[in-house]
């Protein structure tokens, strides 16, 4: 009688699918190709990223659009519908932050289901149905709910998000709280969140987003903050249950969503590292690491770089709810006139831009009288974050063209 409930338990918690199979992938590899392949980008590529026509020049960013982990990510994704042609398939949420590509994954009849917080159709799952763990990871209550179901997991997690995991993970069991620079209502910072509570569920973690909490949190390891005021601040969903300030900021790890800002991430460890060896005389009690994604800082070292030579407007192309494209926009708008749009619809004429705005959060429309005027020469920018497909930046640069005058024939015969 023992033996039974053993059974059904092994035969609950399904192993991880790997779908990569060499027949597959190359079904898989023209498939995506054709829906997210540009010749006109590869165009302007061959030219260094930039091209002259009349008036008009574009000039592409060195690096920009999908990095190894989204284009990963989004092969498993198109792979596991081959695989498990006739099984359900889900999605925990999205495969990364793109409408398109998300578009695209709902046609091939893959169902998202919820990513803040599991529901009924978790406790619905059976054997027979396949989940999808995006590109950002999910909660471990997420995975141990759909392996306790029994249905199979196809893992698109990047790997560097990953490598976050670990950190944290260490963190946790050396009895160090993490605190992680990210948006708490982002899915890879809860991910990560899940992670810094340790094997043993007993680790304790703080988010924070900007320099001004950093300051805060300083001030409270400094002394000058009570107990009261900074749970009041960051409230139940920045902190683990039971957290307490007075207990968990004596030892603590510094670890990051991976799309942040670089140069903001290591002024958050600094300062940090600095308080905490203010308050002890050594800074052993405060341990860094660099969980920064390469492609992120990739593509915002490419956008430092061309910033240096004057352009009249800036395009980041990209999902609106895209950390790592947010940010590549914060640094355009220093500069100079910068427009986050989902597409190249959003540029409706010469004139006005319909772009999403950092600070009210919202889709607006700018008008602008004389920024691309055809009589006078303009140079365009574009860039776009690692969730950004070849086949929408293509777009933007006809768009921008179509306005100017200018052919697809004309960039494609230079």
């Amino acid at each position: 009688m023992s033996e039974q409930p053993a059974k059904k338990s092994e035969a609950k918690k399904r192993k991880r699918i790997n779908v990569r199979k060499p027949d597959v992938m190359a079904k898989v590899e023209a498939e995506v190709s054709n829906h997210y392949k540009s010749s006109v980008v590869e165009k302007l590529r061959e030219h260094g990223g930039e091209v002259k026509l009349g008036k008009t020049t574009i000039k592409l960013a060195q690096q920009f659009g999908f990095c190894y982990g989204v284009e990963r990510a989004i092969d498993l994704a198109y792979a596991s519908r081959k695989v498990f042609e006739n099984n359900p398939i889900y999605l925990i949420g999205e495969i990364i932050h793109n409408p398109e590509v998300n578009r695209q994954l709902k046609e091939m009849d893959i169902v998202s289901l919820p990513w803040e917080e599991m529901n009924e159709q978790y406790d619905a799952l059976t054997e027979d149905d396949v989940v999808i763990v995006p590109a950002f990871g999910a909660p471990t209550s997420f995975i141990e709910k759909i392996e306790e179901r029994g249905a199979s997991i196809v893992d698109t997690t990047c790997g560097d998000v990953m490598k976050v995991w670990r950190r944290v993970r260490t963190y946790a069991k050396e009895g160090y709280t993490s605190i992680i620079h990210g948006k708490a209502g982002h899915e890879e910072t809860l991910a990560t969140a899940s992670h810094a509570l340790g094997k043993e569920k007993n680790g304790h973690y703080l988010i924070i987003l900007t320099l001004d909490d950093t300051d805060f949190v300083c001030d409270y390891i400094s002394g000058k903050i009570s107990d009261a005021d900074f749970m009041s601040r960051f409230g139940e969903k920045n902190v683990s249950v039971g957290f307490n300030p007075s207990t968990h900021l004596k030892q603590v790890g510094v670890a990051n969503q991976t799309t942040m800002l670089k140069s903001e991430t290591e002024e958050i460890q600094r300062r940090i590292m600095a308080v905490v060896n203010e308050r002890d005389g050594s800074a052993g009690n405060c341990q860094v690491f660099d969980t920064i994604c390469g492609a992120t800082q990739e593509r915002q070292d490419a956008l430092f770089e061309m910033l240096k030579d004057p352009m009249d407007i800036l395009l980041v192309v990209g999902g609106y709810n895209s950390s790592n494209t947010a940010h590549l926009v914060e640094i355009g708008q220093e500069e100079l006139p910068t427009f986050f749009i989902r597409d190249a619809d959003c540029i409706e004429s010469l004139e006005q831009i319909v772009h999403f705005d950092l600070e009210q959060k919202s889709e607006i429309t700018t008008k602008y009288n004389n920024l691309l005027n055809q009589d006078k020469h303009v140079v365009v920018g574009i860039t776009a974050g690692a969730s950004c497909p070849n086949n929408l930046i293509e777009n933007t640069i006809l768009r921008v063209c179509q306005l100017r005058g200018i052919s697809k024939s004309e960039i494609l015969d230079r």
